[in-house]
């Protein structure tokens, strides 16, 4: 029983900590966001610097010329793209685990609930001294 419960409290302390890991996949997603939408802005309001408009790749504005801003830009752009990438990965990943951890942790909790209820009934059937009763005729 005893190392039922230590199993049990690792699968709880899994499953907390999953959940903070998919919090800051959450928030690396977020962070990625930003970065992106900063890249693709810091190359929009740059050609005023450069003189001259951006070439586009898909959704992504970027420079042949080389300057500083352009640089930064193409930098935040991928940078984000790949903080977004891996924190929607990684935030599936660790959402699954919980879900894994939670289920063991429901199976666990069940089978000791078994397992008291049979031990509740055997020590009331041992508490418990039987009759019997003879039939007269």
């Amino acid at each position: 029983m005893r190392r039922h419960v230590f199993f049990r409290d690792y699968l709880h302390e899994k499953a907390e900590e999953s959940r903070h890991n998919e919090t800051m996949a959450y928030l690396m997603f977020l962070a990625g966001t930003i970065f992106f939408v900063g890249g693709i802005l810091e190359n929009l309001l740059i050609g005023s610097v450069v003189g001259t408009k951006p070439e586009w790749f898909l959704v992504i504005p970027y420079y042949a010329v080389f300057h500083s801003g352009t640089v930064l830009g193409l930098a935040l752009i991928i940078c984000g793209l790949t903080l977004i990438i891996y924190g929607i990965t990684a935030g599936i990943s660790y959402s699954r685990d919980r879900s894994w951890y939670m289920n063991e942790l429901r199976k666990a909790n069940s089978m000791e609930e078994v397992l008291l209820s049979r031990k509740r009934v055997s020590s009331e059937k041992q508490q418990k001294p039987t009759k019997k009763t003879a039939n007269k005729g």
